[in-house]
C-alpha cells in the first residue's frame, strides 16, 4: 500500500475511534442526567434520532461543532488537539531532494526508504536509511526548514529511539535553507558534529560519515555548509 494511503487510513481509523469514544461519553451523560435524546436534539437543533446515531457512532460525518453543542447541553466540554503520530506525507521536492542525496552516495552503501523505528507502536520513520558493514544513519528530509530549534528537538529525539548511530539532515541549496543552516549551527552544534564537507567524502567513498551532519544538495551533487 503507498504510503499515501497508509497515512489517509490510519487517520480515518483514529477518527472513527475517536467518534465512538464520544459518543459513548454522551450517552452515558445523558443517561446519567436523566434527559431524554428528543430533549437534547431539540436543545441543540436536531433530532432525538440523530442524537442516538451520534451516541453509537453512526454518523461518521458529524460536525464538531454539533458535538461539542451536545456536549455543552450534557455539562461537558469538547476538548480537539492535534499531536505528533505518524509521519507526514511527502512532496514532490521532498522526493527529489532524497533522489539528489541518494546519487551522492557510494554504491556499495545500503539505502532504505521509510524506515519504521524499532519500537513497537511507535509510528515514526525515518524518511531514509544509509547503511554500511557496521553503522547505519538516519536521513531526514527538509525540503522547506523554519524552525531550527524545533527541528533540533524532533532530531535529537529520534536519533535517541531510532537505533542509529547519528543523523544526516539534508535540506535543498535555497537562501531559505542557508540561513536555516547558520541557525543550525548556532544552537545544535552537539546535534550535528561533523563537517559536512567530511561527511560527503566519507559517504562518496562508501565510509562512515563520522557522526551527525548537516548536508546542503545541488543538483545531485551536495555542498558543504562552512
Amino acid at each position: 500500500m503507498a504510503t499515501r494511503e497508509r497515512q489517509r487510513d490510519r487517520g480515518n481509523a483514529l477518527g472513527l475511534r475517536l467518534i465512538r469514544e464520544i459518543g459513548r461519553e454522551l450517552r452515558l451523560a445523558r443517561r446519567s442526567l436523566g434527559l431524554s435524546a428528543d430533549a437534547v436534539g431539540r436543545t441543540v437543533g436536531c433530532s432525538g434520532s440523530s442524537i442516538t446515531r451520534i451516541e453509537r457512532a453512526l454518523v461518521s460525518g458529524v460536525s464538531v461543532l454539533l458535538l461539542a453543542r451536545i456536549g455543552a447541553v450534557l455539562g461537558l466540554d469538547l476538548s480537539l488537539r492535534l499531536f505528533p503520530g505518524g509521519e507526514a506525507m511527502r512532496d514532490s521536492s521532498q522526493l527529489q531532494l532524497l533522489a539528489l542525496f541518494r546519487a551522492i552516495l557510494h554504491a556499495s552503501l545500503r539505502w532504505a526508504t521509510e524506515v519504521p523505528f524499532p519500537i513497537q507502536g511507535d509510528r515514526r520513520a525515518w524518511d531514509a536509511m544509509v547503511a554500511g558493514a557496521s553503522w547505519r544513519y538516519g536521513v531526514e528530509i527538509e525540503s522547506a526548514p523554519s524552525d531550527a530549534q524545533a527541528t533540533t528537538r524532533r532530531i535529537e529525539l529520534k536519533r535517541r529511539d531510532g537505533a542509529v548511530d547519528g543523523v544526516l539532515l539534508v535540506v535543498p541549496n535555497t537562501r531559505r535553507a542557508r540561513e536555516f543552516v547558520k541557525l543550525m549551527a548556532a544552537i545544535s552544534a552537539e546535534t550535528f558534529p561533523v563537517a559536512s564537507r567530511d561527511a560527503l567524502a566519507r559517504l562518496r567513498r562508501g565510509e562512515d560519515p563520522g557522526g551527525s551532519a548537516i548536508l546542503i544538495v545541488r543538483g545531485g551533487r551536495a555542498r558543504s555548509r562552512p
